[in-house]
């Protein structure tokens, strides 16, 4: 009898874990998947060098050709550099979650008296907490190109909320990726061809109003624009929007919430889908 078909014959069998019993197997994995950056501490580097050197790029080699009404570009670029890092824990995620399944590491978990929703659920934990150093890391830089939060303590904390919020949305395109994909180079080839233009298609790096017609509507209602320039007005670095900005421009709150909550409502079944069917082969 195979792993896998020992694993899905002990899912049937394997009496479902209380409540604490689930939260300890989730807490356990997390453990186990952080314990991966304490031991290999270069896996930080898309989340602690590689957005600093985006921040010191844009802000002293391109900064002094882009120009932004009402303000100054160094902090209007930092919202976009955080939200650019947040939509990568898609990336993070299924390349883990890719590399378990590849070298068998999930179905030597499923042989345990395991909930399979475990697995996916530690892997999203470990993915923000991954995402959230490179924002914290981001966030002390920012203090020293000028960045501040002008707006007050509480929208501040509402920024970084919808931060955690379209990540956790994010990691569900990850899951997917992540599981249907049968390679980790496949996974870097479709995520770098898919998730990098996506995030340079958008307000995170430059304003929109120069851009062609038709693609800056496709920039002002990508999501990572709404995500940006939400985090723009809660902590005031300038550039308000144009009188005739799309509504996802004009409620940047409302409309992140809304695309991290469609976002996941559509992928997530399609990513549970693709995990099962990918482990119960």
């Amino acid at each position: 009898m195979s792993a896998a078909t020992e694993a899905a014959v002990l899912d049937r069998t394997v009496p479902r874990p209380s409540g604490a019993s689930q939260l300890r197997q989730i807490m356990t994995l997390v453990r186990r998947n952080l314990t991966h950056i304490k031991r290999q501490p270069e896996m930080l580097t898309d989340v602690t060098i590689q957005p600093i050197m985006f921040v010191l790029l844009f802000a002293y080699v391109f900064g002094g050709s882009i120009n932004v009404q009402g303000g100054d570009y160094k902090p209007w670029l930092l919202p976009g550099i955080m939200a650019q890092t947040i939509a990568f824990s898609a990336f993070i995620v299924a390349i883990g979650l890719n590399t378990d399944i590849g070298k068998g590491m999930v179905d030597r978990l499923r042989s345990l008296p395991i909930q399979r929703s475990s697995i996916l659920v530690s892997r999203s934990i470990a993915a923000l907490i991954h995402s959230s150093i490179g924002v914290a890391v981001m966030s002390v830089t920012g203090l020293f190109i000028g960045w501040r939060i002008h707006e007050g303590v509480l929208k501040g904390l509402l920024s970084y909320g919808l931060l955690l919020l379209f990540g956790f949305a994010m990691i569900w395109v990850g899951i997917l990726v992540g599981s249907a994909m049968r390679s980790v180079e496949a996974v870097n080839g479709l995520m770098f061809t898919t998730i990098f233009p996506i995030t340079f298609l958008s307000n995170a790096f430059a304003p929109t109003e120069t851009m062609p017609s038709w693609l800056r509507t496709i920039a002002e209602w990508n999501p990572i624009s709404s995500l940006t320039q939400a985090m723009r007005d809660n902590w005031g670095v300038g550039g308000s929007v144009r009188a005739d900005a799309p509504w996802s421009l004009q409620n940047p709150e409302l409309a992140t919430i809304i695309w991290s909550l469609a976002i996941t409502a559509i992928i997530a079944p399609l990513a549970v889908r693709a995990f099962n069917k990918r482990t119960t082969d």
